[in-house]
């Protein structure tokens, strides 16, 4: 995997940063003990960082049973960057034009680390119809956005782990499955998901590239498996690439 050498003298700012990502959907509140286990820092270190987020409302510390969590400062600082976006901004009528023309729940997402996030989703017409919930993080290896992201950048695999995580039975969970379908995914210009990120849930995706050729994000179409048909599938993921196209010509 790349990775960027830190500048001399960020150490605290970094393991500051590394003690906010512990938290997850999954384990939302931690104790000190809990944060010193999992980010690798003695209990002293670990505590005089958190006082130091907790100075600037980045955690909050329940005094009922002195577990941590994120605080309204960081809340803060992820709506402003949400607002601020220009990606978000400008992507918003393609997104708009995709929910419209398909019917179903537009996404449109970033690489983080090992993880797509959510930056902005358009629904479609449909009642029953995908969630993406914006701000939402998951793993490349199970969404159709990071596979495509996995395929077309060209350190994409170097990502993934060497043990990757089962969301569901039909989840790949090994390194090497992922060769044969990054072929099939450069060929046809879009990834598929069947039931790997959530039972019933498929998708399609693809990634749109910057006027220097880098992947700049990734675009996707979701809904309920049984509408997601292998024509369905087609069609949108045809539908996706066009729009990756005029993305390129426009950045």
């Amino acid at each position: 995997m790349r990775e960027m050498s830190p500048p001399q003298g960020a150490q605290a700012a970094l393991r500051a940063m590394r003690l906010l990502k512990m938290f997850t959907i999954e384990r939302p509140q931690m104790t000190l003990s809990e944060l010193s286990r999992v980010s690798g820092l003695n209990k002293t270190t670990t505590h005089r960082l958190l006082r130091a987020l907790q100075s600037e409302s980045f955690v909050l510390r329940n005094p009922a049973d002195g577990r941590y969590s994120l605080g309204a400062g960081l809340m803060a600082l992820g709506v402003q960057a949400l607002a601020s976006s220009d990606l978000r901004r400008r992507l918003r009528p393609v997104l708009k034009g995709l929910a419209r023309d398909t019917g179903e729940t537009a996404t449109l997402e970033v690489p983080v680390e090992n993880d797509m996030l959510i930056l902005d989703e358009v629904a479609g017409r449909h009642v029953v119809a995908a969630n993406a919930r914006i701000g939402t993080r998951w793993p490349l290896h199970a969404t159709s956005t990071g596979k495509a992201y996995l395929a077309f950048d060209d350190f994409g695999l170097a990502r993934l782990e060497p043990e990757l995580v089962a969301l569901t039975s039909k989840t790949l969970v090994e390194a090497a499955s992922f060769r044969p379908q990054v072929e099939d995914i450069r060929r046809r210009g879009y990834a598929e998901t069947i039931d790997e990120l959530e039972d019933g849930y498929t998708a399609v995706g693809t990634v749109f590239r910057g006027s220097f050729g880098d992947v700049v994000g990734a675009l996707s179409i979701g809904g309920p498996t049984p509408r997601m048909s292998a024509s369905k599938r087609a069609e949108f993921g045809a539908a996706l690439c066009r729009a990756a196209v005029r993305l390129h010509q426009q950045f």
